[in-house]
């Protein structure tokens, strides 16, 4: 559990010195409970209490990571059950499933089809984060492996529940690092020790959270570190039950057995609508690994944004970067239009402006991810800070002409900025669905 500042101080030497670049030990320990300042600030504390720091401010549920290098996935290490009391650190993984028993050209093509997923969302790049091989029954998995890792750097699952069949895959990609997911009470003695052995994470599926609790505490006791948690719940609502149960249990600690992120791996298709409500409400609360059995962009995309969504700081709004954007073919005598880096202002003005068929520059001025009208009555989008964001963006050496486009909602700038910047600035429409028309006007007027 967290330490609260006096028990940090308690650890601090005590003595006042400053190095830490805080005048007091007490004031650094403060910053240190509020996540403003880290112990390694401080150099002249003991090994002894950077150890009980460790141990104590460590988070209430295991991190565990799949993968290698550059492509591995951290999943866990969550501290709150609502994001609003702090945030969430680690999106939930989106596996899709590859069956084993289609043909080595088949298995190839669907690892390459995942692999190229691609979804632009208000400026970010989203994919999917891992390829679980199921396990046909026909002796494949290991071969599915091997076309796997030749194919693609996404980390692997193996799903199976036959130890031989597992082990056959891992001697193929052991090395990467997959998520062996198939541990159940008959053969939990063997995934362990194959766990153990390449030292990879271990996925339990037990009936039930009483089984799932058993379960953990066996693989504990055999050797087991990195576990992920499966309780197999039967329908939407007992998929919630389960795991909000594990989510509060972890937080208390008052199940050490629960520590574990979760993971779990409805069917998702069309035709299975009950599935895809699963899957939203896995992504919700709070699965860490979510496997989907679908390749269709339809389905895949509203799970990808729901994660963006949930696991995006809500005291941090989506930013763009503040430079001179381009929309079409722009020339050096297209339009500049002004407006704020707060990623839906931007991306609607930008959308506007190309579904109005328009060459034009975008200038969004850095507000913190503020709208127009929040910055500006903030003083965050004055007349001041948009000349400044002119000269640093080189608005200047990019367009021949002196003119900018001001969002209607703040025409009351028009005239201030005139004369901090030295530009031209027409006033455009208060809302950017009005921009096509707003430039029709402009040039029947021309």
């Amino acid at each position: 559990m967290a330490l609260s500042a006096i028990e940090i101080y308690k650890l601090l030497p005590q003595t006042n010195c400053g190095d830490c670049g805080v005048p007091t030990c007490l004031a650094f320990a403060m910053k240190i409970a509020q996540k403003q300042a880290s112990l390694d600030d401080c150099p002249h504390v003991s090994d002894e209490a950077k150890a009980a720091l460790g141990e104590a401010s460590a988070p209430p549920m295991a991190t565990v990571t799949i993968g290698t290098d550059d492509h591995a996935i951290e999943v866990g290490g969550e501290t709150v059950a609502f994001r609003h009391e702090e945030t969430f650190y680690h999106p939930c993984a989106i596996a899709i499933a590859v069956d084993c028993s289609l043909s080595d050209d088949e298995i190839t093509q669907c690892v390459q089809q995942i692999d190229a997923i691609e979804f632009d969302r208000v400026g970010m790049t989203l994919g999917i984060d891992l390829i679980a091989l199921r396990d046909s029954g026909e002796g494949r998995l290991a071969r599915a492996a091997e076309l796997a890792t030749q194919t693609t750097n996404l980390p692997l699952v193996l799903m199976s529940t036959a130890p031989e069949t597992t082990g056959r895959a891992l001697e193929v990609c052991g090395e990467t690092k997959p998520l062996i997911y198939g541990a159940a009470g008959d053969n939990l003695e063997a995934m362990v020790e194959l766990a153990t052995k390449y030292d990879c994470p271990l996925s339990l599926r037990a009936d039930g959270l009483d089984e799932l609790v058993d379960m953990s505490e066996q693989a504990g006791q055999a050797g087991a570190k990195d576990l992920l948690l499966d309780s197999t719940p039967q329908s939407t609502s007992q998929l919630l039950v389960h795991q909000t149960a594990i989510r509060r249990a972890t937080l208390d600690q008052s199940t050490k057995a629960l520590r574990y992120p979760t993971i779990v791996a409805p069917a998702v298709d069309s035709e299975k609508p009950l599935g895809f409500l699963q899957v939203c409400t896995a992504v919700a609360k709070y699965a860490s690994v979510i496997i989907v059995d679908t390749l269709r962009p339809e389905l895949l995309l509203p799970i990808i944004t729901a994660r963006l969504n949930i696991y995006t700081d809500p005291q941090k709004p989506l930013q763009v970067e503040q430079r001179v954007s381009e929309v079409g073919e722009p020339d050096e005598n297209s339009p500049v239009l002004i407006t704020t880096n707060f990623s839906l202002t931007y991306y609607s003005v930008e959308g506007d402006v190309s579904a109005g068929k328009i060459d034009a520059y975008i200038l969004p001025v850095n507000t913190d991810g503020t709208s127009v009208l929040t910055a500006w009555a903030a003083g965050d989008f004055t007349p001041e800070i948009i000349a400044k964001a002119i000269v640093d963006t080189g608005l200047e050496d990019i367009v021949a002409h002196r003119e900018v486009i001001l969002p209607g909602g703040v025409a009351v700038l028009q005239g201030k900025l005139e004369q901090e910047s030295g530009w031209q600035v027409a006033v455009g429409p208060r809302e950017s669905s009005g921009i096509p028309q707003f430039f029709r006007e402009r040039r029947k007027g021309a």
